[in-house]
């Protein structure tokens, strides 16, 4: 594997927060503290948005090719028209929004905050605010998986039905025995990786006969504050690979739709007193195995 940085007129000002693929192409949704949304042509090499907003972006992802989500510092969700640029605020959080997503099933838009809140909004009925569920503690973060939603709160993860998130089901304990501080669900099942704030990773699989399972040779990465990105079979929960260290932190991993490409986010995280402020970097790695059913989490072990 070759990876190399993307090409920016202007270098990305401040830390990356989160870097997303869209759906079906090729084009990197990327969200920084510098308050701006940019999306990136990979395969073409080229800036095709960058659109400014007042805050601090913490959190960006997609609902198809030609709109976009943010969730900002100022506690804003933030709906952008990625062909014109243009954009408007759908709702806000009482505090620091900090994660967003977006539901094909249910075609709602999901946030959470510092304000110990999960908003829902439903795209089809101009942003209307579904649900406020109020979780009584601090979420770190969320991942959408058909119409599961799981949040993770302290040392546990909490799964709601999107279809009624009046009630969470009853809560699955990870193996850390810490905070956790990311969470992905495994693609078409009710399983999840967890990342803890000392740098484990923990996999819980499904094994709910209604659950597809991952195939053999499926594979997840990894990525940590010390700058390297890990790639782990899920089945059998081994190494496969070590990239050569970044320059900066692992700050977000992105894999496209085809299971091709890695987009691995280099930058400070403002969460470790050693970083070093670099400017940061977007690099794309080729995955060799094409047919890699592939999910991510934000921080791993070298261990």
């Amino acid at each position: 594997m070759s990876g190399d940085p993307l090409v920016f007129g202007s270098p990305i000002q401040d830390a990356i927060s989160s870097i997303q693929f869209a759906p079906q192409s090729n084009n990197l949704l990327i969200s920084s503290w510098d308050s701006c949304l940019r999306l990136y042509d990979v395969g073409d090499s080229v800036l095709r948005l960058e659109a400014p907003s007042e805050a601090s972006l913490l959190d960006c992802c997609f609902q198809n090719e030609l709109v976009g989500f943010s969730a900002g510092s100022d506690g804003s969700i933030r709906r952008y028209d990625l062909h014109s640029g243009t954009s408007e605020v759908i709702g806000n959080h009482d505090d620091i929004s900090i994660c967003v997503g977006y539901s094909n099933e249910t075609c709602q838009v999901i946030s959470v905050g510092l304000d110990n809140k999960i908003l829902a909004w439903d795209t089809r009925t101009e942003n209307e605010l579904l649900c406020l569920v109020n979780v009584g503690s601090e979420v770190h973060s969320l991942s959408l998986s058909g119409f599961d939603m799981m949040v993770a709160v302290g040392r546990s993860v909490y799964v709601y039905d999107l279809r009624n998130l009046g009630r969470s089901i009853p809560s699955k304990n990870s193996d850390m025995d810490v905070k956790i501080k990311c969470i992905s669900s495994v693609p078409y099942s009710r399983g999840f990786a967890v990342g803890s704030v000392d740098g484990r990773v923990a996999l819980e699989m499904s094994s709910s006969s209604d659950s597809n399972d991952i195939s053999i040779g499926s594979a997840f990465y990894t990525g940590d504050n010390e700058g390297y990105v890990i790639g782990w079979d899920a089945q059998s929960r081994k190494r496969l690979f070590e990239l050569p260290r970044y320059p900066n932190s692992i700050a977000s991993l992105s894999i496209n739709n085809r299971g091709q490409l890695l987009a691995v986010a280099s930058s400070y995280t403002y969460q470790e007193a050693k970083e070093i402020e670099e400017i940061p970097q977007i690099f794309i790695q080729q995955i060799d195995d094409v047919n890699t059913k592939s999910f991510y989490c934000g921080s791993s072990s070298r261990k």
